[in-house]
């Protein structure tokens, strides 16, 4: 290997990355060790992606590269450190070389087809950096596949980050060929005077956190599994800053401007550390907490209402419910939504004995001490299947129940059964109808936007409203006569409420207390719609914060 195969000067060193190189958090002994790793991946990095070679000289560097490295050339420094260190520790040489394989792939590939082979330039270009850390510091395999998720993570809040940097210096962008269609393609999506590609670009970079959230929770764990507390401190300190680039990044543009971390962002990701790792044995139920907590769902008031044990099967019933909404609702392509799908589809599967997801093992929790079946979060899966095409639209009375069935008698059967009443498994279908309907009232605007109608076609037909395929959901919602087939959803759901005040008449209140909290919610909010009226919509209608606190009290006053 001559001099020359590396680049003469680092373009960066390990004080300029997004996150913590070789802290202080990391034993004194073993920083050495991890700046020789990181100075000879740098250095192949800076190969990579050199404007002035062709990709056939980048390989051959790369190649001459790992060949120093195996053989510890002492002519070239960086690999000889990093074999010194490899041989006293173990670790480097063989996390280092599936870096080369990683700059080998975009010293020719510049586009990807979808998300699973983003994930598989992950494998290459940052999980072997966890491995690394974890081989370095003595941890088990046990640790692996976390560690795999937090620099899968890491390694794609960074392409978003820099998604014009690596598009105008290296003509490479990661985010999937498939997704920068959804903008209308590569141009639009990089145009920042295009506001409706803007717009879809807000949706589509959302989208991407929503994976990278995944991820972050699926290493939520990573600090208990490690036996070390130092490396249990690193990786607590490198989830938070991923949090907190992650918010950013949801706040701001990345295409009009490079979103960065500041020094506060550092020092309140390491001020946190204690309380990290004094609870480091309870990540799967941080990680649902952390979802419903970002939540203004109205099934909170029902949830609160709870024991600990049953709001805790609650909480990851409503986080299951979240994030496959989020996927159904996002901008990702049709064909990604269902892979996403999917991957709940056979967690759900593997549930209670193998749950691999923090919310599936807390699912497991739940269906192990209240008896959840595994079908109604099937039934959910179904739901959302359809809620992902890219036009919904319910062909008649048949399909508007099934889906009612679905998406809310799902979660009714199943929340029954953690109030400990499974006998009042008629009640929650009936309300669950009735409280699908209000949602269906309350987002008529909002699911128009993204070309979803509820109310069923043959009622459209019959009122006249024209609702072909070529007719945009505005048009819909916006046609003079659809408020009178508001009105008729209404008088369902007031029927509906009626009919569960009849069945509560025999059934145990106390028990159903947090089914009555939801009911008189939406009963609520139900009410607040219908004094609007139907013709006059305006913002999504909400309980205020003293509206929900009366409800709550009055809960308090009639309690047996």
């Amino acid at each position: 290997m001559t001099p020359d195969l590396a680049a003469d000067a680092p373009t960066k060193t390990h004080r300029d990355e997004n996150f913590p190189v070789a802290s202080r958090l990391i034993a004194r002994p073993l920083r050495a060790p991890v700046l020789a790793f990181y100075r000879f991946v740098r250095a192949a990095d800076d190969v990579a992606d050199s404007p002035d070679l062709a990709p056939e000289a980048k390989r051959a560097r790369l190649d001459a590269m790992e060949r120093a490295l195996r053989a510890g050339d002492p002519g070239e420094p960086l690999a000889a450190a990093l074999h010194a260190a490899d041989r006293r520790f173990g670790a480097g040489i063989e996390q280092a070389c599936r870096l080369l394989d990683a700059f080998r792939q975009d010293a020719v590939k510049s586009r990807y087809a979808d998300w699973d082979e983003l994930l598989a330039y992950c494998r290459l270009s940052a999980e072997p950096v966890g491995r690394f850390l974890l081989r370095l510091h003595g941890e088990s395999a046990r640790a692996d596949a976390s560690a795999d998720a937090l620099c899968s993570a890491l390694q794609i809040l960074n392409h978003l980050q820099d998604l014009v940097k690596d598009r105008d210096a290296l003509d490479r962008i990661y985010l999937p060929e498939p997704w920068l269609a959804e903008a209308g393609g590569e141009g639009a999506f990089f145009d920042p005077a295009d506001e409706r590609a803007a717009r879809a670009r807000r949706a589509l970079v959302d989208a991407a956190l929503d994976r990278t959230d995944d991820l972050l929770d699926r290493a939520a764990d990573l600090p208990a599994r490690v036996s070390s507390r130092r490396l249990a401190a690193e990786s607590a300190v490198t989830i938070a800053l991923a949090r907190r680039l992650t918010a950013k990044l949801r706040r701001a543009d990345p295409v009009a401007t490079r979103v960065a971390l500041s020094k506060r962002d550092f020092a309140l990701a390491f001020s946190g550390v204690p309380l990290a790792l004094a609870r480091r044995g309870a990540s799967d139920r941080a990680v649902v907490s952390r979802i419903v907590a970002g939540s203004g769902s109205s099934f909170k008031l029902g949830m609160a209402a709870q024991s600990p044990a049953r709001r805790r099967a609650q909480h990851a019933v409503y986080a299951f419910c979240r994030v496959i909404d989020d996927i159904a609702d996002g901008a990702a392509p049709l064909s990604e939504k269902r892979v996403f799908l999917d991957v709940w589809r056979r967690e759900i599967g593997a549930l209670p004995d193998a749950p691999t997801h923090p919310i599936g093992r807390e699912l497991a929790h739940a269906m192990r001490a209240f008896d959840l079946p595994a079908e109604e979060f099937f039934a959910l899966l179904d739901g959302m299947e359809s809620d992902a095409l890219p036009r919904v639209r319910i062909a008649d009375e048949a399909g508007l129940d099934l889906y009612c069935r679905r998406v809310a008698g799902a979660v009714g059967a199943l929340s029954i059964r953690i109030f400990g009443a499974p006998h009042a498994h008629d009640f929650a279908l009936v309300l669950g109808r009735a409280l699908q309907i209000v949602n269906i009232l309350r987002d008529i605007d909002e699911d128009a936007a993204i070309e979803r109608v509820y109310v069923p076609l043959t009622r459209l037909a019959a009122l006249g409203i024209p609702a072909g395929e070529d007719v945009p959901a505005a048009a819909i919602v916006t046609d003079p006569r659809f408020p009178r087939a508001c009105e008729d959803l209404a008088a369902e759901a007031r029927a509906g409420f009626a009919q569960a005040d009849r069945m509560l008449a025999g059934l145990d209140r106390r028990t159903l207390k947090p089914a009555i909290l939801m009911m008189e919610g939406y009963r609520a909010l139900f009410h607040k719609l219908e004094a609007r009226g139907f013709a006059q919509r305006g913002p999504r209608m909400r309980l205020s914060k003293r509206e929900k606190a009366r409800l709550v009290l009055s809960s308090l006053r009639s309690a047996p």
